[in-house]
């Protein structure tokens, strides 16, 4: 019944109740459009560079020697000379007052194409008994290419009785992010850090092979029994971790026994983090740089039972080759990490907290060199390779040392 004035109480019910029905259509329509939180908000960015202008008249750098093609690894000698890769398949030893030998022997083929070819060397942890060298490499094989890791005894020649000990599976066609680092652990087993071969980015995912990984061997190849994946259906046993694009970048924390490591991200996206066994660091499915194409990469930068990095870089640094300071002649640094940049170029410094960031600085820019490796000399100074096809080794001391 309709009252004068106004509605009956039925009516007045009804209308509240068909307001409140579209009030709640609207929340619903909103909470469908808006951004899934997958997982709480303070997890889902992790720290990024302030991206900090470079530094003058901290550092200087000398060169040792030059005239290299395209160097890639260093590895310091107990008697003060050096080893030096060039990517095209040369190993070369370097005298300490620089003198560069002829070409050593003993080098297996490499494929060096793109970005492939000769790569990391590493001097084996009982080097004085008997002189064991690591090499890793571009191998070329029926399917393409494909990291691997050769050893052999540095004689006066080269390497001798050299053996392959461990190759990457499986061989594709590509020529680009073959990794690769070696790093001993101190149980004496050794790290391998491996790319995602650029065009097979989805196999980082896939434990049955070892594309976009980093593997843990024995000395001889063979898989540690305590490896996460060892004994394990269905997955390759030297797996440490998974889920990563191409880390060039490699270094033990020498009081923790920690591997930290620095990868390359796309456009932008290059992340620094310490890998732990089992764990998947979400390449390709999240990430924080995007495609060079300016597409979205994979789901966004968090995703449950994926790994957060510890600091990245937006725009990237392009980081290759890595050292934790442990030396005397920069007292302020130890304890701090330094990487390589190919991109701007020039040394990057990390200061360490409680395993966080807590400051970035940047040197050596002015020289505008690709910095492709990173070394501490015995003496506290540092030891670096310039990317180039006239390639340096630059010693680098403190601006004010004479």
């Amino acid at each position: 019944m309709i009252r004068r004035g106004g509605l009956s109480s039925s009516h007045k019910l009804a209308g509240r109740l068909s307001g409140l029905g579209r009030a709640l259509a609207r929340a619903a329509l909103v909470a469908l459009l808006a951004p899934s939180a997958p997982w709480p908000a303070e997890a889902q960015q992790a720290p990024r560079s302030p991206n900090p202008r470079r530094v003058s008249g901290v550092v200087r750098a000398d060169t040792v020697a030059k005239d290299l093609e395209h160097p890639w690894g260093l590895a310091l000698l107990p008697d003060g000379s050096m080893l030096v890769t060039e990517r095209p398949g040369r190993l070369r030893s370097v005298a300490r007052d620089g003198r560069l030998s002829e070409p050593l022997a003993g080098v297996p083929n490499v494929f060096a194409s793109g970005q492939g070819g000769l790569l990391d060397v590493a001097v084996g942890p009982s080097f004085n008994e008997d002189r064991l060298i690591y090499i890793s490499y571009a191998e070329p094989g029926e399917d393409g290419a494909g990291t691997a890791v050769a050893r052999g005894r540095l004689g006066k020649r080269g390497l001798e009785n050299v053996q392959v000990i461990w190759r990457q599976q499986p061989k594709v066609g590509a020529s680009r992010h073959f990794g690769s680092r070696i790093v001993f652990r101190h149980d004496g087993t050794l790290f391998v850090t491996l790319g995602d071969r650029g065009d097979y980015s989805e196999k980082a995912q896939d434990l049955s092979v070892t594309i976009g990984k980093i593997v843990r061997i024995n000395q001889d190849g063979s898989a540690p029994r305590d490896n996460p994946f060892a004994g394990r259906g269905g997955a390759r046993p030297e797996i440490w971790s998974y889920g990563h694009r191409n880390a060039q970048a490699a270094a033990l924390d020498p009081g923790s026994g920690q591997l930290w490591t620095v990868e390359h991200g796309a456009r932008g996206g290059d992340e620094l983090n310490h890998p732990e066994a089992g764990k998947n660091y979400g390449w390709p499915v999240i990430s924080y740089g995007i495609n060079y194409s300016g597409t979205k990469i994979g789901e966004g930068t968090a995703k449950p039972g994926m790994e957060q990095p510890v600091y990245y870089w937006d725009p990237v640094i392009a980081p290759s080759g890595m050292a934790f300071y442990t030396g005397t002649m920069f007292p302020d640094w130890k304890g701090n990490i330094l990487i390589g940049s190919l991109t701007p170029g020039g040394l990057v410094r990390l200061e360490m907290k409680d395993g966080k960031v807590a400051r970035e600085e940047r040197y050596l820019g002015d020289l505008r060199e690709r910095i492709r490796d990173v070394r501490q000399a015995p003496d506290g100074s540092l030891v670096l390779l310039t990317d180039a096809r006239n390639g340096r080794i630059l010693r680098v001391t403190p601006a004010s040392r004479r």
